[in-house]
Parts: C-alpha cells; sequence; structure tokens
C-alpha cells in the first residue's frame, strides 16, 4: 500500500474489482483497512450504471485518491464514452494514481482521467499466486519515467527472467518467457515455486526458477514487457509470434475500443492469426473497411509473415467477471471444438455471438473458412455494429 501506491493512512483507496477475485478481496477489504485507509465497495460496473460516468461520479463524491481496477473498465468506458463527455461532468482532481492490472494492456492512457486531474496512470504486472506485483512503478519509493505497455522495472525482492524454449537467458530486446529466480519473496504462495514447476514441461529449466506462464521481454533500461500468455504464441508455418503483439497493433485503430486475436488451426500453416474487435460507440463505417485497415495496419509493422488477414466486428468479447478475456474458450469455438461456459463467464450470451461471428469469417462449427471476413453473408457486419447492439 505504502511502497508501491503511495497512498497514505486516512486517505481513500478504491479497488474496483470484483470481491470474489483474489485482488478484489486483498485491495477492497483486507489492506486498505488495515493500513488505516478508508476503502470503497462498488456494486455496479463502469458503464450501465447507470452511464459511462459511474467511475468518476463515485471519485469525484468519495475523494478517491488511488483508483485500482483492470483495463477492461477503461476500455468498456471508452468504447460508450470515446469523447470524455461523461468524465467532464465531474471534478476528479482528487485522484493522484491510477493503477491498471488483470491483463496485459497495451498503452498507457494518455487520455481520460490523466489529463482531466493530473493524475498518473500506471500497470501493474502480478498472479493470483504472487499476492502483490512482481513488477510496478513503486511511486512511493523511486516513480520512473512511464512508458506505454510496461509496467515498469521488477518490484525489490522479484529476480525477473527471460529465457528462450531451451532454459537460456535472452539479451534485451528478445522475446521469451518470464520466469522468477526463487528464493521468491514473502507473501508468495507457500508452494508457488514448487507447483509451477511441477506443471512446467520445459525440464531443461533451471529448478531454481519459477515459470510464470507468461512471455516477456527486458528493454535496454530494464523496463519489463510482459506480452501475453505463453500459449498465447501461435506457430505460423514454422514461425512463433506473439499474437499480444499483433492485439497491440489492432488495439491502436482510432476505432477499435477492445480486441482480441486468437490462434486458429489451419491445415496448411498449422496456425494463423484470426482477430475479434470491438467498436467504440457512434462508429458508422463498413466493418469491411474497418477490418481491411487492421489487416493493412498488422501486415506494416509485423510483416506479412504474420499472416494476419481475417477479423471480425462483435458487440462484446467474452469475459471473467474480472476482465480476463475467455482466450481458450474462444480457440476452441474458432475451432469448431466443443467447449463449457466457464462458470466465471461474464456475460454467457456472448459466446454464442462470437461462435456465429467465427462463420462470417469462415471458422468455427459449420464454418467454411473462406477468404475475407464478412463475405459468407453479406448483413453480417451490418448487423453487429455497436450503434445497433
Amino acid at each position: 500500500m505504502e511502497y508501491i501506491y503511495d497512498v497514505k493512512p486516512g486517505q481513500v483507496f478504491w479497488a474496483a474489482s470484483d470481491v470474489g477475485w483474489v485482488v478484489g478481496h486483498s485491495y477492497i477489504v483486507y489492506a486498505p483497512l488495515l493500513f488505516g485507509c478508508t476503502t470503497v465497495l462498488y456494486e455496479g460496473k463502469p458503464v450501465g450504471t447507470p452511464d459511462p460516468g459511474a467511475f468518476w461520479r463515485v471519485v469525484s463524491q468519495h475523494g478517491v485518491s488511488v483508483l485500482f481496477t483492470a483495463p477492461t473498465a477503461l476500455r468498456a468506458i471508452k468504447k460508450e464514452d470515446p469523447n470524455g463527455e461523461y468524465l467532464k461532468k465531474y471534478n476528479i482532481a482528487c485522484l493522484k494514481y491510477l493503477f491498471l492490472a488483470g491483463e496485459r494492456l497495451d498503452l498507457i492512457p494518455t487520455s481520460g482521467p490523466a489529463t482531466c486531474s493530473g493524475s498518473l496512470s500506471s500497470i501493474t504486472g502480478w498472479q493470483t499466486e504472487t499476492g502483490w506485483p512482481i513488477a510496478a512503478n513503486c511511486m512511493g519509493l523511486e516513480q520512473f519515467p512511464i512508458r506505454a505497455g510496461s509496467p515498469t522495472k521488477p518490484v525489490p525482492g522479484y529476480n525477473v527472467q527471460i529465457q528462450d524454449l531451451d532454459g537460456k537467458p535472452l539479451p534485451d530486446g528478445e522475446e521469451g518467457a518470464s520466469l522468477i529466480q526463487l528464493p521468491l519473496p514473502p507473501a508468495a504462495c507457500p508452494h508457488f515455486g514448487r507447483m509451477t514447476n511441477a506443471t512446467s514441461n520445459t525440464s531443461q529449466r533451471d529448478p531454481a526458477t519459477t515459470l510464470t506462464g507468461d512471455g516477456g521481454r527486458f528493454d535496454t533500461d530494464g523496463y519489463l514487457y510482459i506480452m501475453g500468455r505463453i500459449d498465447d504464441v501461435i506457430n505460423v508455418a514454422g514461425h512463433r509470434l506473439s499474437t499480444g503483439a499483433m492485439e497491440e497493433i489492432v488495439s491502436k485503430h482510432r476505432d477499435v475500443a477492445d480486441c482480441a486475436v486468437l490462434g486458429a488451426a489451419d491445415q496448411l500453416k498449422g496456425q494463423v492469426p484470426v482477430g475479434f474487435v470491438v467498436l467504440k460507440a457512434g462508429v458508422d463505417r463498413e466493418p469491411e473497411e474497418i477490418t481491411a485497415e487492421l489487416v493493412q495496419m498488422v501486415r506494416s509493422e509485423l510483416g506479412a509473415l504474420a499472416c494476419f488477414k481475417q477479423a471480425a466486428v462483435v458487440r462484446a468479447l467474452p469475459k471473467t467477471r474480472s476482465g480476463k478475456i475467455l482466450r481458450s474458450t474462444m480457440r476452441r469455438i474458432v475451432d469448431g471444438q466443443d467447449y463449457v461456459v466457464p462458470s466465471a463467464i461474464d456475460d454467457p450470451a456472448v459466446l454464442s455471438a462470437i461462435a456465429e461471428s467465427a462463420k462470417t469469417i469462415g471458422y468455427g462449427k459449420d464454418g467454411n473458412r473462406q477468404g475475407n471476413a464478412y463475405q459468407n453473408s453479406e448483413s453480417a457486419g451490418r448487423d453487429l455494429r455497436p450503434d445497433t447492439a
């Protein structure tokens, strides 16, 4: 609370999370109250209860100093209020920091709350088993310049390593598997290291390291970048490509509010990337125009080797109540496999919509895997526009 979030006793700390998730009960209940802070217990969503200004109303009304939430919340707000009109209704000058965690974040918000209140937006990277961030900009110790897409540097106590598939250290700038050198710092799950090593199939790795399951890299200044789960790296015609890198590019499109890129099975190339995008409210363009622009953006930044050629516009992505995209379930849908609706899903109906959208680009059950997005249904794109949802 003190060294990472720079919050003081007597201030108001708000973890806008699901209280059933580890961050929820840890940072809604225990941490703030034990440290002498006022905590906010919020029942509702960032949008629709009643509008996209719900978060800013709570911040203003209760004098919140530090807001800790998931990137999904900001994406939902951005989708419904792309110009920040609801944000302008409230004075949130009290907000000192906006911390984000729970999933990979492509960019640090450079608009919205940061520009309206002077607050700093920062990412933290960690896992349920660690109890507190592995990497963060420790505002209560020494603040580093913020870099888009990076949780900054490992928190004192964590020795993070980047290795290749054979367990060999990789130089700065190269992406590989993210590991933590043992011993772990206090508060980590007692058998975390033993458990993760037992489930790892990479026997060449040093037994004194814990495989996080994430892929990542360091830059030359020691900033850590987490690019997504290792199983989100796909093999396209013998080339290993990161779907996280593709999502980072797709999310930069001016009309895209949220996105997911998955590896779909392909008889010729092994796997090919398939995208699903959610558009911002008020976007009134033909979906095929947007998907064509997305294909060109990925091709320009990653090259033709990426083989990113198909994307579908959807109303929403399937997510858990804590904001994580259900990528493994989406992959099963795209590959036409049976799936079980996860108990933690926020809206089960979204999975059926994803299955129908997958068919329009030739994937999933009854999909014919032909050509470009929407060629199988002239009306599919029009039906999925956000303003007709």
